[in-house]
């Protein structure tokens, strides 16, 4: 009956596996056996596990061969952390003709892993009885199966145990008697063996002395367990040997009712149970790694009236270990890169594990036209997965961006929310976080680097000699590598041999031809720092006159950095930052990163910035902080990787909130036509944040700024209700798009309850799901409950969402929709240079690219000066620029010469020339780079060209 007792096991262990991978697509237990040595007996017994493992489970063996305790402990630890092992054991006895600590070895498997049950531990929780949360040595628990297929039942019966060994006979003794049996433990220095073995109903035999226990010494009836493995001389084997137990077996199965064979007894069912194991330690994995189900620990905010500062409030609070976050949300010890105790970078790996996973909610936190200090987009987002997260309780991820040091040196400060709603620690998440800003910073400049390099060299050089350069004979062997190829067929040279090319080939191929007047990639740095913006390059001796005028941008401009954003894996980023269009040749043709050769050594610099960084909120909901784009001049997005593999693991019904840059008009236009095109994503949800005071701006009040004292117009309804045309634009344009909107209505300690209650109302009959005021920035996410809970119901409405657009538009109708739909322009128009590009851009195969408007985000018209929601004007696009490697066209949206609108507001009134000129008549004015003759720059305004002119100065 036993090969069928083990069958059955077998059975259902297969249907257990069936089961889970149902379940969960391309799941299946994973075995590791460690071997240190080559014993041949560790061998056998480890050739039969694995058999009986490929029956139901696939293998994973680790093999070492090392004596040195500290490599054998670097093996345990790699397996310990490899989510694809769930039952890990070390086969004992361990060969080395080094010392090597056994027990240390043992203790070093990770407990619920540890399917052999003997580390202290797992041995520890057997001892005292916590049966359900421990692995049980293998061979006892064998022998507890065979036990209860006999159909006895052991509670209240005498057991007797032959051997106290930690593997069998101690681990078999507690078994027993947490069983409910009256158990004896006898040994080779039990006096009375024969006398206590005949007072057992329950026999198990573990002694490793061959047929020690007589046939004669067994209580009739009794069910008799031999655990033991002997060999003997036998003349009749071919061997010269036979495999007996420690029990006479054959007097003894005339006593016993139930008896188990050596060899084919115990032996087979141990195996059976390794396997059973396994398949429970994988069934316990799943249940705590399920995707959608967290289990997740939230901290308690203590309040603090009045609000302290920013910064008190971060460093008051003691984040969770960033470890104990991935855990806590679903990700593998092998998916998490860590960067201390605080923040940590994930592994694209996990996209890969939980592609088969449904996605969560997805939610966009957009905002009116700010005022320039913002409206607490950032707090918001914050707030509303804190409350989503903390006190309703539902898997929810925050996706930021990470800021630029430009920012957060100046007037806005940082970016990771405020008061009680922030990301945290907030000093790290400001500053350097991982790295990222720095290897876009690295990439960008060595592009620019690559450019001025080579026409230095194509300048200075004979084709033979940049050949030589491009191509260097190795060991007398010229190779092209894999870019030079793709180079190569870019020219129509199908060509792979480098001694093949013809003269005029290698002319064609070493010659980019670069135009220095088309050159449109820029140096950057993370620092504001004005005196970079223009300046003169290559004035060094060595670069022998090949000067030309360049410029610094910030670091979060760079293409590179939209790259990130939008790519959806390294090979994806690798491929974008190859199409980055860096200039065009004298023939008109773009000239590429790809053409440069620097490909490969931008995906090198970028290999990490490419993983999503994980931090955490003040109360501990999780938060993905990636990319970090500005919204006007780039789509103003945080990536397309942090939000899916956030969205994989909120699992159905969770949320991810994501925040998009600027205003609606801005930052939300180019993440439905934009990211959500190139991602595939669909939104469920808008979030649109509003203020009292920048709606009284827009309103008609003066202009918000930082420092401002007692609020003016304090409860003006009037007032009030004209600025909310321009939430009202923004919830159609949103609707625009066929998602519903819901409205955070940002309160702050001077707004009125009528002033708050005005914009909710309004902001309903303008067509919002709703409309709520949040408090979350004085009392976390319990102040932004309601907000939390409205965008549930939002959620559960059919969304129709549809993009504005088709790519297959001409470029300058895809730029007038936008015009006139988002923006309220009733038409367009291009200027000369713009209109060039267009015929440019189409003409080298662009044109079929998404748009990604560059302009002022202070008013819904290119003019910062025009609040609320203008209607009628002609929008000016001056430029069109392409982003090849992102994947957009960006038009530069106004002109350098100061229109009229802009030329009334310069007007001096009589007797405030000083009050709003500070020039004086004759000086030089600094923001021109003219001579002022008169006692009134606008004169010099009207006249002249500038390339920035600063609103409200002279």
């Amino acid at each position: 009956e036993l090969p069928c007792q083990i069958l059955q096991v077998r059975e259902r262990l297969k249907q257990q596996v069936a089961e889970m991978k149902e379940k969960f697509p391309g799941f299946r237990p994973g075995l590791a056996i460690l071997q240190v040595g080559n014993r041949d007996d560790s061998n056998l017994y480890i050739n039969m596990k694995l058999k009986a493992a490929a029956e139901v489970m696939p293998k994973l063996v680790a093999k070492n061969i090392s004596c040195y305790t500290p490599t054998v402990l670097k093996c345990i630890a790699s397996l310990n952390g490899d989510p694809a092992v769930h039952g890990f054991i070390v086969q004992l006895p361990l060969d080395s003709d080094k010392p090597i600590n056994t027990e240390k070895i043992t203790n070093a498997v990770a407990p619920e892993k540890d399917v052999d049950g003997l580390s202290s531990i797992n041995a520890g929780k057997l001892s005292r009885g916590d049966l359900g949360d421990c692995f049980i040595p293998c061979t006892p628990k064998g022998c507890m199966e065979l036990i209860r297929q006999t159909g006895v039942q052991v509670a209240g019966k005498r057991a007797v145990v032959v051997g106290r060994s930690k593997i069998v006979g101690a681990p078999m003794h507690d078994l027993l008697l947490w069983n409910h049996a009256t158990v004896t433990t006898c040994h080779s220095k039990t006096t009375t063996l024969a006398e206590e073995v005949g007072k057992a109903d329950i026999l198990v035999v573990a002694a490793g002395k061959a047929e020690m226990v007589k046939g004669e010494w067994i209580k009739p009836g009794a069910i008799v367990i031999d655990c033991g493995i002997n060999h003997v001389p036998d003349s009749t084997k071919a061997s010269g040997k036979r495999v007996v137990g420690d029990v006479a077996y054959s007097t003894a199965k005339e006593r016993a009712s139930y008896i188990t064979p050596v060899p084919g007894g115990v032996g087979p069912m141990t195996v059976a149970m390794l396997m059973q194991s396994t398949v429970e330690s994988a069934q316990r994995f799943l249940e705590k790694f399920q995707p959608g189900k967290w289990n997740i620990q939230y901290n308690q905010l203590t309040l603090k009236v009045p609000v302290p500062s920013d910064i008190e409030i971060s460093q008051s609070c003691i984040p969770k270990p960033i470890d104990q976050v991935a855990r806590e949300v679903g990700l593998f010890p092998d998916e998490v890169e860590l960067y201390g105790q605080t923040k940590a970078k994930v592994h694209l790996s996990a996209l890969e594990r939980l592609k088969s996973q449904p996605d969560g909610k997805y939610i966009v936190v957009t905002g009116i036209t700010p005022t320039p200090l913002g409206e607490g987009k950032s707090t918001t987002t914050v707030g509303l997965v804190q409350a989503l997260g903390a006190h309703l309780h539902q898997n929810v991820f925050a996706c930021v961006r990470q800021p630029s040091q430009g920012p957060t040196f100046g007037i806005k400060g940082g970016a990771a929310g405020g008061g009680y709603c922030q990301v945290i620690p907030m000093d790290e998440f400001n500053l350097h976080l991982t790295g990222d800003i720095h290897a876009i910073t690295a990439a960008n400049n060595l592009v620019a680097a690559a450019v001025d390099a080579r026409i230095f060299h194509e300048l200075t050089q004979t084709d033979q000699a940049l050949y030589s350069r491009l191509v260097p004979s190795v060991n007398g062997v010229r190779k092209f590598s894999d870019i030079q190829i793709r180079r190569l067929q870019k020219l129509g040279i199908n060509k792979t041999d480098p001694a093949t090319l013809t003269k005029e080939e290698v002319n064609f191929f070493v010659r980019l031809d670069i135009d220095p007047s088309t050159i449109t990639w820029q140096r950057v740095l993370d620092t504001n720092d004005r005196f970079l913006r223009k300046i003169t390059i290559g004035q060094s001796p060595t670069e022998k006159g090949f000067s030309r005028t360049a410029q610094f941008d910030i670091t979060v401009s760079s293409e590179i950095m939209a790259v990130l954003a939008l790519s959806d894996g390294l090979d994806d980023m690798k491929k974008r930052l190859g199409r980055m269009v860096v200039a065009s040749s004298k023939r008109g043709e773009p000239v590429t990163a790809d053409d440069l050769g620097v490909t490969g050594a931008l995906a090198v610099l970028m290999k990490d910035a490419v993983k999503p960084n994980l931090m955490q909120t003040l109360e501990g909901t999780p938060v993905f902080v990636h990319a970090g784009p500005f919204a006007n001049i780039a789509h103003g997005n945080s990536s397309v990787l942090a939000d899916k593999i956030a969205l994989k693991l909120v699992g159905k019904e969770g949320f991810v909130v994501t925040e998009a840059g600027f205003g609606a008009d801005i930052g939300m236009e180019k993440f439905f036509n934009i990211k959500c095109r190139y991602s595939g994503l669909r939104p469920h949800v808008v979030v649109l944040v509003a203020t009292v005071r920048a709606l009284k701006m827009h309103g008609g009040g003066p202009a918000v700024s930082t420092g401002q004292g007692v609020p003016w117009a304090r409860g003006n309804l009037q007032l009030l209700a004209k600025g909310c045309s321009n939430l009202n634009k923004q919830i159609q344009n949103a609707r625009m798009f066929g998602v519903p909107v819901v409205v955070a209505v940002n309160a702050f300690k001077t707004d009125t309850k009528a002033e708050l209650a005005l914009v909710v109302q309004l902001a309903k009959e303008a067509g919002a799901f709703d409309a709520v005021e949040c408090t979350h920035w004085a009392e976390g996410g319990k102040g932004a409950v309601a907000l939390a809970q409205a965008v549930q119901r939002a959620s559960q409405t059919p969304s129709n969402f549809r993009f504005l657009y088709n790519l297959e538009l001409p470029v300058i109708d895809k730029i007038r929709l936008i015009a006139k739909q988002i923006y309220g322009a009733s038409d367009i128009e291009l200027l000369p240079e713009a209109q060039e590009k267009v015929a440019m851009y189409t003409k080298q195969g662009f044109g079929n690219l998404p748009i990604c408007m560059a302009k002022t985000h202070l008013s819904l018209s290119h003019d910062p000066e025009q609040k609320g929601a203008p209607t009628g004007f002609i929008l000016p696009i001056r430029d069109i620029r392409a982003s090849v490697g992102a994947g957009f066209l960006y038009p530069l949206v106004g002109t350098e010469r100061v229109s009229s609108v802009t030329n009334k507001f310069w007007e001096l009134q009589p007797g405030r020339g000083k009050e709003r000129n500070p020039c004086i008549a004759g000086e030089f004015c600094v923001h021109l780079q003219v001579r002022v003759e008169q006692d009134n720059c606008c004169t010099a305004y009207k006249t002249t060209t500038v390339d920035d002119i600063p609103p409200k100065r002279s």
